[in-house]
């Protein structure tokens, strides 16, 4: 079969599609409506799964800590696990974007059947896989026999259905990649409220669905992205922006669009298992100087993942309208997109910094009554809140290097900034001592170096492709 980046690479002479109304233009009006058009979606859409974790935890909070430590011990498995295989959307969402700006849409629709296909024959063997060796991964944490038992059934059931998950994943990316984050939004709104209802049916057996405790809650899940994703392949046939699903080519499994797909997502998705260990490395270390400020870490970490929400929604889309630009041939309108995607993160990410560093101890008192925990807390959270302006600038611009196809820059600095901050937190708390304050100044050292050094590499990388050009 003909491979299909041979296809992307080439124009579309079709007329039959609707045109996904490119950037094509430098006008910094008009690159600013298309790159908020597209993040804030994206922010809505991580802004649902946040909340959704949130009410997740608190209902199967209900049933003790013992249902909180195994529901956590099989979510940290499988989050290891979605990184792996988030190559596929990672890579699918890049080269759907450069087909499409490439105005080859029968080239981005065949890429999106691929991208679905392989999901599934990819996902299928890990999902048979991780069933049978639930227990022993949940045993690794040397969690209690009760926490133990809760985990490997909560494992088991989100590994036989992480078919679904996977294939929901890759449809957004495809989607994404095509230019649309609000069908992705909307699909996952829906599914939010159906498990919320669910899982509160099947954890406590209410209206008359059996109760499951802790498993319910993976079950619920199950059950909502299975109905989502049945939305989202609706949406993928009938079309949107040009590529769609619906016809007979390019269902026949292609090795040569899986191994490009496999090159552009494996490196972002080992970036995020590299710096996951780096942050479990560093929680270690963290333990060891009290439970309070455990706790404090912990608690920290969870008020931080609000402050993330811009810089993920402009970092995605700085990538589909880069990748887009890349594939028009129009490089230094990715170079505009960057750079308008990359002020409005700097702008949100450092208001909600200002928010938490004057806030920092009301909001610590939203998660515990321990003053001691909320003394730590604060202190921490102030320090953190300074670095907000330097993440977004990484953020954004890494999403944009991998919109020109470059995801192995963004891997290495990425993992190596993560691991040197581990490294010198190591330092510091063995040799000079200190606490939470101690840790979160060391990504205030290394988050500004990581930042310019990935600017300045996208901007090399769109100088030589204008020289291509």
């Amino acid at each position: 079969m003909t491979n299909e980046l041979e296809h992307a690479a080439s124009p579309d002479t079709s007329e039959n599609h609707e045109h996904a109304s490119l950037p094509l233009t430098e006008n910094p009006a008009e690159l600013r409506k298309r790159v908020l058009l597209l993040a804030w979606p994206v922010i809505g859409e991580n802004l649902l799964e946040t909340l959704l974790g949130i009410v997740d935890t608190v209902l199967v909070a209900g049933l003790g800590t013992a249902a909180v430590a195994g529901v956590g011990s099989g979510l940290q498995v499988m989050f290891f696990l979605l990184s792996a295989l988030s190559a596929l959307s990672i890579g699918s969402s890049i080269l759907v974007a450069q087909a499409v700006g490439a105005d080859n849409l029968d080239g981005a629709s065949r890429l999106a059947r691929q991208s679905l296909l392989w999901s599934v024959i990819l996902s299928l063997p890990l999902a048979m896989i991780g069933f049978a060796l639930a227990g022993p991964m949940i045993a690794v944490f040397g969690a209690a026999p009760e926490v133990a038992r809760i985990g490997t059934g909560y494992l088991q059931v989100t590994m036989a259905t992480i078919v679904v998950l996977v294939a929901l994943t890759i449809g957004g990316g495809v989607l994404r990649g095509a230019g649309d984050s609000r069908t992705p939004m909307v699909v996952t709104a829906i599914a939010n409220v159906i498990n919320v209802v669910l899982a509160y049916g099947l954890i406590y057996g209410h209206w008359g669905l059996p109760a499951l405790g802790a498993i319910g809650s993976a079950w619920a899940t199950f059950i909502a992205r299975a109905i989502a994703l049945v939305l989202l392949l609706i949406a993928l046939w009938q079309g949107r922006n040009g590529v769609r699903i619906g016809g007979k080519g390019g269902w026949s499994p292609d090795w040569g669009v899986a191994r490009q797909v496999l090159r552009l997502g494996v490196p972002a998705s080992l970036e995020q298992v590299l710096m996951a260990s780096a942050f479990t490395v560093l929680t270690i270390l963290v333990s060891h100087l009290g439970t309070d400020t455990l706790a404090a870490q912990r608690i920290s970490i969870s008020a931080l993942s609000f402050s993330f929400l811009p810089g993920f929604g402009f970092s995605m889309a700085a990538t589909a309208l880069v990748g887009q630009s890349i594939g028009a041939n129009r490089p230094r309108i990715g170079k505009g997109v960057a750079k308008v995607a990359t002020i409005w993160a700097v702008i949100w990410m450092s208001v909600i910094g200002a928010l938490i560093f004057v806030f920092a101890t009301p909001i610590m008192r939203q998660f515990t009554t321990e003053e001691e925990v909320i003394r730590i807390g604060a202190a921490g959270l102030r320090i953190v809140a300074l670095t907000q302006p330097f993440w977004a600038v990484g953020m954004v611009q890494s999403g944009a290097l991998r919109g020109t196809g470059d995801t192995r820059y963004p891997l290495i600095i990425g993992a190596m900034g993560m691991w040197i901050t581990v490294l010198i937190v190591w330092v510091i708390l063995t040799f000079f001592g200190g606490g939470l304050v101690a840790v979160w100044s060391a990504f205030l050292m290394t988050s500004p170096i990581t930042a310019f050094l990935t600017w300045r590499r996208f901007r090399q990388r769109i100088r030589d492709l204008e020289e291509e050009a």
